[in-house]
């Protein structure tokens, strides 16, 4: 079912009953399994990734377009694919690294009526559309083994601390997290540690979970040196 389908069958329930709309919802679970499944199709094939998260209103003159798009070229010619959301900003430099660098570049892009457009560096077999974010979110979990988070606003820090919890209740692998930009991240970091581990709402070795950076180049090698230790290989 596509957009324009979909707007049709909203206005043909405006001035439903609840039962007729409850109706509707249920057959949204099928839309729901065809992300799902496209998803893991597409992505099970296209061997380790990382995932470089960030602002997709970074404009490309920034500095922190800048890092990304080095994050992502030296990740490549690591052998590692690199994941992003797909939209413009922090994601379209993540691509565009990993474009020019010619290794793999994936985008998860989200449906949204404004900001977010799916970024021309993307491989063509290799964009997803999604209409729900806890879908993407679920995609982004399964198949990266690394995230670079890069700075962001509310959907960066969703992304990051979904991460964190999931890694924390061991319902992830826990793979390398690895923020860039000390200046953006510490006083988040600090906050971190002086309330939530202060209260002991989070343990000492929770702490451990992220890495703070401050160049591409540093980013790079605590991925590359997570898979060093654990003698995985990447995409070579």
């Amino acid at each position: 079912m596509n957009k324009k389908e979909e707007d049709k069958i909203r206005k043909a329930l405006k001035g439903k009953s609840w039962n007729e709309i409850k109706t509707y919802d249920s057959w949204q679970i099928f839309k729901i399994m065809s992300e799902f499944v496209e998803g893991f199709e597409k992505l099970a094939r296209i061997g380790p990734c990382v995932s470089i998260f960030g602002s997709a209103r970074t404009k490309p003159e920034h500095p922190f377009y800048k890092v990304a798009e080095e994050t992502a070229y030296l990740l490549t010619k690591k052998g590692f694919g690199v994941i992003t959301g797909g939209g413009p900003g922090i994601m379209e430099a993540a691509n565009k690294g990993a474009h020019f660098s010619g290794g793999k570049s994936v985008g998860l892009n989200i449906n949204l009526p404004f900001e977010q457009h799916a970024n021309v560096f993307i491989d063509p077999d290799k964009l997803i559309d999604f209409d729900f974010f806890f879908v993407r979110k679920v995609i982004f979990m399964k198949y990266s083994q690394g995230y670079i988070v890069l700075p962001g606003g509310y959907g960066t820090l969703d992304e990051l601390f979904e991460a964190i919890t999931l890694i924390q209740t061991q319902k992830l692998v826990h793979f390398p997290i690895v923020l860039v930009c000390k200046e953006y991240w510490n006083g988040l970091v600090d906050w971190i540690r002086e309330k939530l581990l202060k209260e002991k709402n989070i343990s000492e070795e929770d702490m451990d979970i992220i890495t703070v950076v401050d160049s591409a180049e540093e980013a790079v090698t605590v991925i590359d040196q997570f898979y060093s230790k654990y003698s995985l290989k990447p995409n070579f």
